[in-house]
């Protein structure tokens, strides 16, 4: 099932189930949060609740205006955080790495060293906990832009370049336990250039805007995701294009090791809260060289997540505070 969160002709917001290109209204629920809650509450899957609560309106999604697949109606009460180093890559890609990875392990950089922990220790046995990733922190809801939105990156920045990944979306019951209502396609973003001259400059480059949606996979993650990431130039053409692949069998962590290794702390654990995580991925235009200029746009499209993700690349003027003295 994909559920889109969206607002009509008139301004409204409404949740519905995509079936092909015509969305059915879900009745008595506006945010996919208010779905979630009551999911939780009644003890029934979402998948249910929805199928349950859909009525007979219908909506082409050319004629509305999708969201991001979950939101709160107070952004700082949305963690949006990542793992890296988490993916497998190409078969190519795969042979490459393990090279790199091999022999002794005092030779190698903390990336690979990293890298050779998960893919050695991040697929434990069912119920145990594997090897930590590494991981991150990107901000709150504020910095979540839904398709046809424009990923916002500020003038200091040296680098805006796309990672296209799957993001788990997340709501915290009133008992403080994390329940996962499914995945969504999502593109990271990130500067690149600010974290290639440190690596420690890794939290600082992580500090952007993302883009996710536009719909929501209700249900297991497939083992296997196909997708492609796209640049395109101020002119709408196809400037950069690379097929990426994501799903455990493409990835040396499973889901449920790097759950674990987020929610095993308090602070993520806090009722009401809703969480957007990301993944991680194997592929990059950064990686071939391409430096997105502002005014051109970042597609990620897998066929699993329904309709694409399309977000314009634009440069903010930063507003900085000066600290005044109390």
């Amino acid at each position: 099932m994909l559920l889109v969160q969206f607002k009509n002709k008139e301004g409204a917001r409404h949740v519905g189930i995509l079936e092909n290109d015509t969305l059915r209204v879900i009745d008595g629920f506006t945010t996919t949060y208010a779905l979630a809650q009551a999911a939780i509450r009644s003890k029934q899957g979402l998948a249910a609740l929805a199928e349950a609560s859909a009525g007979s309106t219908t909506v082409a999604y050319a004629d509305v205006t999708p969201l991001a697949p979950l939101d709160h109606e107070d952004a700082a009460h949305t963690y949006v955080t990542g793992t890296g180093l988490t993916h497998l890559g190409s078969a190519d890609a795969r042979d490459a790495m393990h090279k790199k990875i091999g022999g002794d392990v005092e030779t190698l950089s903390d990336s690979m060293k990293m890298f050779r922990m998960g893919v050695e220790g991040g697929k434990p046995a069912a119920g145990e906990a594997g090897v930590q990733p590494e991981w991150f922190y990107k901000g709150d809801g504020s910095i979540v832009a839904a398709t046809n939105e424009a990923l916002a990156m500020p003038d200091f920045a040296l680098d805006g370049g796309e990672e296209p990944e799957i993001a788990g979306l997340y709501v915290i019951g009133d008992d403080g336990q994390p329940y996962r209502l499914g995945y969504a396609i999502g593109n990271e973003f990130s500067d690149h250039v600010t974290e290639r001259q440190n690596y420690l400059y890794l939290a600082h480059s992580k500090l952007r805007v993302c883009g996710v949606g536009p719909a929501l996979l209700v249900g297991e993650l497939p083992a296997h995701i196909d997708g492609v990431s796209r640049v395109l130039d101020t002119d709408g053409k196809v400037r950069w294009e690379k097929a990426f692949v994501s799903g455990e069998n493409n990835m040396s962590h499973t889901i449920a090791n790097l759950e674990h290794h987020h929610f095993k702390y308090q602070l993520f654990k806090r009722p009401g809260d809703v969480h957007v995580h990301f993944f991680g991925t194997a592929t990059l235009s950064f990686a071939d060289n391409i430096s997105v200029q502002p005014g051109e746009t970042f597609e990620v499209e897998a066929p699993a997540f329904g309709p694409a993700l399309r977000n314009k690349l634009t440069v903010v003027e930063t507003q900085v505070a000066q600290v005044k003295a109390l």
